[in-house]
């Protein structure tokens, strides 16, 4: 599984379409930290799952959507249920979140403690 942090300029208005169809169910306000494993892109018409990284202060999570390409536009559902789906019995790690989100809270906390400890073991933090 690869993280890219730049959405690649082909996938931006999915992305886009697949943001704020997200955010319309949520209380806070997302924006898309990267991709994972970004699919190359296809004929008009066809249907992508996006697999996007979410962020909303230090909330960040990874999401599927399904989107497909109309005459009107995009038309976005999840796929939750499709993507990533663990191995029954088996915890699935959390998606660490590019650097940047992070950023700021580490230089906050760092002004406020006099050392942070950072644990990361195995996906799971």
């Amino acid at each position: 599984m690869m993280v890219q942090e730049e959405i690649p300029a082909a996938l931006r208005p999915e992305t886009e379409a697949a943001l704020a169809w997200f955010n319309k169910t949520q209380r806070s306000s997302y924006s898309v930290t990267g991709i994972v494993d970004p699919e190359v892109p296809l004929d008009a018409g066809a249907t992508r799952l996006l697999h996007l990284v979410l962020c909303s202060g230090t909330s960040c999570e990874q999401r599927t959507f399904r989107v497909t390409r109309s005459d009107n536009g995009f038309a976005v559902e999840s796929a939750e249920s499709e993507a990533f789906a663990p191995a029954e019995g088996k915890v699935i790690a959390e998606l660490d979140p590019p650097p940047g989100p992070r950023r700021a809270w580490l230089d906050r906390a760092l002004g406020e403690q006099a050392f942070v400890l950072l644990l990361f073991y195995r996906g799971f933090w």
